[in-house]
């Protein structure tokens, strides 16, 4: 799953309506990339919009309906927003705005504020049908920036034009971008008279379109909004990478060796051609090079993120925070096959990529987020298709039939790679790994081993683990019998634990318990994204799910007592979660130096990368970050990235943050770059 914010990102813009002064009607038809997923109807009657959205994706279902009109200046005067969101959550909320007063009630938000200039208000978090009329108002301005409501303002700028057609019909239709809505620009495309057309995501993966518009008639567009993205990022890789051509020296620096899970103070480190050359405790006396006094800061290994679902975006993300390896592990191939592109070529930041093949099978809860098979012959085509081109791993998920994991897990090996995922609906995690699973994703399948054969392709591998979860006892025989062949099998655990503990502990109107340390420093609309719950919680069942969220972080620790290795990984916000994640492992009772492992040592060596990367030793790639405070003695010091080394690229942190609208959390260290003799 891609958790929070995620659904409610691609909820609120596909969510699109019009607000024409007539009666009219439109469709638009939201497709995955296998085929449509659901539908927006608007209906808008002189400046009263009502819009009806319908979403099926994997176990997500959104259903709601909403209605707005727009004052004389087209600035919304009443707002009301009520359904079911992606994980079951109910959405209610209303705006009005009466006699200059606005006014705004929700699950989650509440607040009034008296405005003397008109302001456009977005509801927190479900479907905006407000956004065609917003870019109106938008084009309609006089320097194309408006007030926003609770907070902020948002700006327009028109980016690029096309002409598509389809059957004899042609459209000519503008590329916007609308900054100061989250880290990077929203990208659309527009009709000449504002009116809604198309978007896309993911390398045009995913996309809504106005009806009877389809993927063959648009690929013009999703190509040009795909280079306008990266554009934008790749402005902000001219502007924020520094490259030193000499070598680089990091001077008085406390060096963590992961392996021994020790502080070396006062080192000194040479990096030379995109290696370490040289670790000392006395002075490097290297002629021309990058100097750096890294005195009362610590050097760790650039970390892994062992789950992600990329976007290109993510890259500089996860470069502030210091992770410079991420594995992929679910995406579809067109568009990890950009990203990697753009990664490798240094155009766009985003260090070394680890690709993951991601499958389904073949249900009305399929994920349809790579590829689906429909029988065992499509699944072991598809494993083919991944060796082919040049994949380490392949994930499964939940609707793949248990019968078909030994005959995939056969093939996978003997191409080379990896096999890990969901545990099959109806198939126990312990059945999994004696049919071939290398690796186990999320820690709720650890708890479901335990339980009834449900149906996990549903939302119940979530309800039956908050409910449930804390009645395991995890100083069972069955408990230890597990985790120890876990251990004898080397089967690995990807716990993304801070995923569940948001699950299970997110409270309607407050910050998402993942990211309260840190939300201060978001974005407005970002944070916004990530108030109240995902999954419809019941009042009778809060308490079981706290029991359950503690009971989340005792099997951590029973995993790491076993001897069962563990990788670090977000399944969600780049950067920030893994910070999180390696925060919650040490909340766990997880010895920090082995909570720094499993984002440094045991990655790299699960992706047979430890002769090159995973430590700060000579010879290895200069994947390095200088952290204010001692990581072993405090894991939050990892938020605090003063610079991030990859190679002869040095990033500060506070400059990508900056770019990406985020207040830092340290100043970067100073240095110069010498010129070249």
């Amino acid at each position: 799953m891609k958790a929070l914010a995620s659904s409610v990102g691609l909820v609120a813009f596909l969510t699109l309506s019009t607000s024409p002064l007539h009666a009219e009607t439109i469709e638009y038809i939201v497709h995955d990339p296998e085929g449509p997923m659901g539908s927006i109807v608007s209906n808008t009657e002189g400046n009263t919009t009502q819009t009806k959205v319908q979403l099926k994706f994997n176990n997500r279902r959104v259903s709601i309906e909403e209605s707005f009109k727009l004052d004389k200046q087209q600035y919304p005067e009443y707002i009301r927003v009520k359904g079911e969101s992606a994980g079951g959550a109910p959405v209610d909320e209303t705006y009005t705005l009466i006699d200059g007063i606005a006014t705004w009630k929700g699950i989650d938000e509440s607040g009034s504020e008296k405005i003397s200039q008109p302001h456009f208000f977005f509801p927190a978090k479900s479907s905006v049908a407000l956004y065609n009329a917003f870019v109106r108002t938008l084009l309609a301005d006089t320097d194309n920036t408006i007030d926003l409501l609770p907070q902020g303002t948002a700006s327009l700028h028109k980016l690029d034009t096309a002409t598509v057609s389809r059957n004899g019909e042609k459209q000519t239709v503008y590329l916007y971008g609308i900054s100061g809505l989250g880290f990077l620009p929203d990208t659309a495309w527009f009709t000449e008279d504002g009116e809604f057309f198309a978007n896309s995501w993911r390398n045009g993966a995913r996309f809504a379109a106005k009806s009877g518009w389809q993927r063959e008639h648009l690929q013009e567009l999703f190509t040009k909004q795909t280079a306008a993205n990266d554009n934008y990022l790749k402005g902000i890789a001219k502007a924020n990478t520094h490259k030193s051509s000499a070598p680089i020296v990091i001077e008085n620096v406390g060096v963590v060796d992961v392996v021994n899970g020790k502080r070396l103070p006062q080192q000194n480190v040479l990096v030379k051609d995109g290696k370490i050359a040289a670790i000392s405790k006395t002075a490097i006396t290297e002629e021309n090079a990058t100097r750096i006094d890294a005195s009362g800061k610590t050097l760790v290994p650039g970390l892994w993120d062992m789950h992600g679902h990329l976007s290109a975006m993510a890259g500089t993300l996860n470069m502030a925070a210091g992770v410079v390896n991420v594995r992929d592990i679910g995406n579809s191939h067109d568009n990890i096959m950009h990203i990697e592109k753009l990664f490798q070529s240094d155009d766009v930041i985003g260090g070394k990529l680890y690709r993951s093949g991601f499958m389904d099978g073949e249900s009305e809860n399929s994920a349809r987020n790579g590829m689906t098979a429909a029988s065992l012959e499509d699944a072991l085509k598809h494993i083919d298709f991944f060796a082919d081109n040049g994949y380490v791993q392949v994930k499964s998920y939940s609707s793949i039939k248990p019968e078909w994991v030994k005959p995939m897990a056969e093939r996978i090996h003997s191409r080379g790679m990896r096999y890990s995922g969901h545990i099959p609906a109806f198939m126990t995690a312990e059945e999994a790994v004696d049919a071939g699973f290398d690796e186990i994703q999320h820690i709720n399948m650890l708890f479901l081993n335990f339980m009834d054969r449900i149906d996990t392709r549903e939302r119940l591998r979530f309800t039956e683990v908050g409910e449930h979860a804390h009645e395991l006892d995890l100083e069972s025989e069955e408990v230890s019998d597990f985790l120890d062949k876990l251990a004898r099998k080397g089967t690995v655990v990807d716990a993304t634990v801070s995923v569940f503990n948001w699950l299970l502990q997110a409270r309607e109107g407050e910050m998402s318990p993942e990211l309260a340390s840190i939300a201060d420093h978001l974005p407005a609309n970002v944070r916004r994204n990530n108030l109240g719950t995902w999954l419809d919680v019941p009042k009778e069942h809060r308490h079981a799910y706290d029991k359950s969220s503690a009971a989340l972080l005792k099997m951590l620790k029973k995993v790491h007592e076993h001897g069962v290795t563990m990788v670090a990984g977000t399944d969600g916000m780049p950067g920030f979660i893994l910070h999180r994640e390696l925060e919650l492992y040490a909340k766990a009772g997880i010895p920090n130096a082995d909570v720094l492992r499993t984002a440094t040592v045991n990655a790299a060596k699960i992706m047979n990368a430890w002769d090159r990367t995973g430590s700060i030793e000579i010879g290895k790639d200069a994947d390095l970050v200088l952290v204010d405070g001692n990581p072993l003695e405090d894991i939050s010091a990892l938020r605090k990235t003063t610079l991030v080394i990859e190679g002869q690229n040095l990033y500060k942190p506070d400059e990508l943050y900056a770019a990406l609208g985020i207040e830092p959390f340290t100043d970067s260290i100073k240095f110069e770059i010498p010129q070249a003799r």
